[in-house]
C-alpha cells in the first residue's frame, strides 16, 4: 500500500499534467442539467427518450474492466454509476488516467440499465470540476480518532456515511421544529450574541474586549433576558434557535459551543407550557423515530409515548438519598459522599442536591419525565409558589435534561432580590452565579405580562433521535 506522501505526490503530478495540457482543473462553471436524484426519479422517461443528461458530483468509486471503466458519482441528492467506454470515447478515454477517487467531475450521456438492473449513464462527454489532491481517509488510512474527527469535521463527513446522514437528519429536525412553532403562531427572532452582562443561565462565560467601545463583553450563555425584553416590547409568542457559549467542561453531554431553541409565551403559565412541551417532543419523536413505544438508544430501551410522568424535586431526592430539600447542607454532603459523589469545598446545597438527582435518579428514567418544583435558590429567574420554583425540566436517562422551563419572574423588585442573592453566591465563590442586570430590571419596570419560557438543547435532542453516543 502506498504511503500518504506517495499518494499526495502522484496526485500533485496529475494536477500539474492537467495544467500542462491546458486543462483548467478548477473551472468556474458546471454544465449540470439534472441532480442525481432527479435522474433516478425520472429514469424511465429519460432512458426511453434517450435524452442526454449531465450530472456533476464527487467520484467515490472507480472500477476498471478492460476497455471500460465504471465510476460512482455522488452529489448531495444521491449516487449514480457512470460508464466510460473506450470505443465510444476514443482519445478522450485516456483523460480518465488523471481521475482519482475524491475528484469532482461531470459526465454527459444517455441512460440505460445494466444486466443487474443498475441505473447507469454511458458517458459521451466528461470533464474535471475540481481535482482532489488529498485522498479521502477511508480509501487509504481510515479516520477513527474522535478528536481528529471533531477537528476536521469536513473529512469526517467524507469518510463516514453515517455522520453525513446524521448531519442531514439534524437539519431536518431543526426544520421540523421551526415549522411546528410557526404553525403554532410563534415568530422567530434574533438577539445579541455579544452582551455587556452575561445572564439567563448559571454558567461561566467567554470574555472578549470591544476595542471601539473600550469595554469588556461576553459571548452569551443564554438569550433569555434579551428575549424577555422583546416580550416587554409587545411580542407575545417568540422563539430563537441559535448558538450559546459556556466556558466549561467538555463531555458527551456538554460542549462550550452548543445550539438551543428558546421560546417565550406571553399569557401562558408553567403548566400550560408543560403540556405544549409534551406535545412538541411527541411530535418530534413521532416524526423521526419509527417505534416510539420501544425506542433503542445506545443499547437501552426507552418508552416515548405520552403522557410523560411527573416527579417532584423532593420526591426525587427522597428516592435517591431519603432526604427532602429542607435537610441541611451537612446532611446532603454526608448523603452524597455515602453514594460516592464528590462534593467541592463550599459547594452550595442546591448544587449538591442537583448532582445527587443527576447521578442517582436520571439513570433510572427510561421514559421522558418532567422534574418539577425545584428549589428557589437554584431558579433565580423563575416565579415561585409554596416555596417551590414554578419550573420543570424534561429529563431522560442517557442525556439528562432535554429542556429547562419556568414561569418567568415579572416582578422587578423580586427579580432584583434574586439577582442580589446571585451576587452573594458569586462573592462566596460560585463562578457560575448570575450578575445583577440593572438594565433588565429597568425593562421589567415597564411591565411584562405573565410569561412562560423554555430552553431546549437541540444537540441533545438530535443525539437522542439519531442514536449518537454524544452531542459532538
Amino acid at each position: 500500500m502506498s504511503t500518504f506522501d506517495e499518494i499526495l505526490k502522484i496526485r500533485q503530478k496529475k494536477l500539474a499534467q492537467l495544467k500542462q495540457l491546458g486543462i483548467d482543473p478548477y473551472p468556474e462553471k458546471s454544465p449540470r442539467t439534472h441532480e442525481i436524484k432527479t435522474v433516478h426519479d425520472q429514469f424511465k422517461k429519460l432512458s426511453q427518450s434517450k435524452k442526454t443528461v449531465t450530472v456533476c458530483g464527487r467520484m467515490t468509486g472507480l472500477r476498471f474492466h478492460g476497455g471500460a471503466i465504471f465510476a460512482d458519482l455522488k452529489d448531495s441528492t444521491g449516487k449514480i454509476q457512470i460508464l466510460f467506454k473506450k470505443d465510444t470515447l476514443a482519445e478522450q478515454f485516456e483523460f480518465i488516467q488523471y481521475f482519482d477517487i475524491g475528484d469532482f467531475v461531470w459526465a454527459s450521456g444517455a441512460l440505460f440499465a445494466t444486466q443487474q438492473g443498475e441505473q447507469t449513464i454511458e458517458a459521451k462527454q466528461f470533464g474535471m470540476l475540481s481535482k482532489s489532491v488529498r485522498p479521502i481517509p477511508q480509501e487509504y488510512f481510515g479516520l477513527s480518532d474522535e478528536e481528529e474527527r471533531s477537528r476536521r469535521r469536513y473529512v469526517d463527513l467524507l469518510a463516514n456515511e453515517d455522520v453525513y446522514a446524521r448531519f442531514q437528519k439534524r437539519f431536518a429536525i431543526i426544520k421540523a421544529m421551526r415549522e411546528y412553532l410557526y404553525d403554532k403562531g410563534f415568530i422567530e427572532v434574533e438577539t445579541p450574541i455579544l452582551q455587556p452582562i452575561h445572564g439567563g443561565a448559571n454558567a461561566k462565560p467567554f470574555k472578549t474586549y470591544h476595542n471601539a467601545l473600550g469595554i469588556e463583553m461576553y459571548l452569551r450563555v443564554a438569550p433569555e433576558l434579551y428575549l424577555k425584553r422583546l416580550i416587554i416590547g409587545g411580542f407575545d409568542k417568540i422563539f430563537e434557535i441559535g448558538k450559546n457559549f459556556r466556558n466549561e467542561g467538555i463531555d458527551r453531554e456538554h460542549n462550550p459551543e452548543f445550539t438551543t431553541m428558546e421560546l417565550y409565551w406571553a399569557y401562558q403559565d408553567r403548566d400550560g407550557l408543560m403540556q405544549f412541551t409534551q406535545d412538541l417532543f411527541s411530535h418530534m419523536f413521532e416524526s423521526f423515530i419509527k417505534n416510539v413505544k420501544e425506542y433503542e438508544y445506545q443499547n437501552a430501551v426507552y418508552r416515548l409515548k405520552t403522557p410523560y410522568p411527573r416527579i417532584q424535586y423532593d420526591q426525587a431526592l427522597k428516592q435517591a438519598v431519603g432526604l427532602s430539600y429542607d435537610a441541611s447542607r451537612d446532611e446532603f454532603v454526608q448523603a452524597a459522599k455515602a453514594k460516592g459523589i464528590e462534593v467541592e469545598h463550599n459547594e452550595p446545597k442546591y448544587k449538591i442536591a442537583d448532582t445527587i438527582i443527576k447521578k442517582l435518579v436520571y439513570p433510572t428514567l427510561t421514559q421522558p419525565t418532567f422534574l418539577i418544583d425545584h428549589p428557589i435558590e437554584a431558579s433565580p429567574l423563575s416565579k415561585a409558589s409554596n416555596n417551590k420554583a414554578l419550573r420543570f425540566q424534561l429529563v431522560i436517562a442517557g442525556l439528562n435534561e432535554l429542556c429547562n422551563a419556568w414561569s418567568e419572574i415579572n416582578d422587578p423588585a423580586y427579580q432584583k432580590e434574586q439577582f442580589a442573592n446571585q451576587e452573594k453566591n458569586r462573592k462566596a465563590g460560585d463562578e457560575e452565579a448570575q450578575r445583577m442586570d440593572t438594565d433588565y430590571i429597568e425593562a421589567l419596570e415597564y411591565g411584562m405580562p405573565p410569561t412562560a419560557g423554555i430552553g431546549i438543547g437541540i444537540d441533545r435532542l438530535i443525539a437522542f433521535i439519531t442514536n449518537a453516543p454524544s452531542i459532538k
